[in-house]
């Protein structure tokens, strides 16, 4: 069996999308992926993150929100930043980790403050969903050229014109 990839999620406060991103590659993808969630600063987990990944019957509860330093020793293959903000103010990493962004909307700031729990909570739905449509492309996302750029069939190609 092929060693499993190590990849870290990144964003600011490690407290939504890199908390659903990990609860969703280890439903997932457990078998392919060995998979970590940091911030660039420790929010908390945020409690209605932890209540959509319930209602689809993955349970992040026992996650914790975890600073980027606790992982600059592990050797990496991949950081994937899922916010603007981790990706502008990624740092190097040791070895050979390989940083892939791919940017989700912050959960938080998709509904007033005056809304509704059932408001919020739609936001966190949608940006939950849009990380497990990532997630299931795994692991060929985290190759921007493959994943971005198919190859024609030159099988009966006398030459490109």
């Amino acid at each position: 069996m092929p060693e499993k990839i190590k990849l870290l999620y990144l964003c600011t406060g490690n407290s939504c999308r890199s908390q659903m991103a990990e609860g969703w590659t280890h439903a997932l993808k457990g078998d392919e992926i060995e998979v970590y969630s940091a911030g660039l600063e420790t929010h908390g987990l945020n409690p209605h993150a932890v209540n959509v990944m319930a209602e689809v019957g993955i349970d992040i509860s026992g996650q914790k929100s975890q600073h980027l330093d606790e992982f600059m020793d592990l050797d990496l293959d991949y950081v994937v930043t899922v916010c603007d903000h981790a990706h502008e103010t990624c740092p190097l990493f040791p070895g050979k980790a390989t940083v892939v962004h791919h940017s989700f909307d912050d959960p938080p700031k998709l509904s007033p403050p005056a809304a509704s729990e059932e408001v919020k909570l739609d936001g966190f739905r949608r940006v939950r969903d849009e990380i497990k449509a990532f997630v299931e492309t795994l692991p060929a996302a985290l190759n921007p050229v493959s994943a971005s750029f198919a190859m024609p069939d030159c099988s009966g190609c006398s030459g490109c014109a």
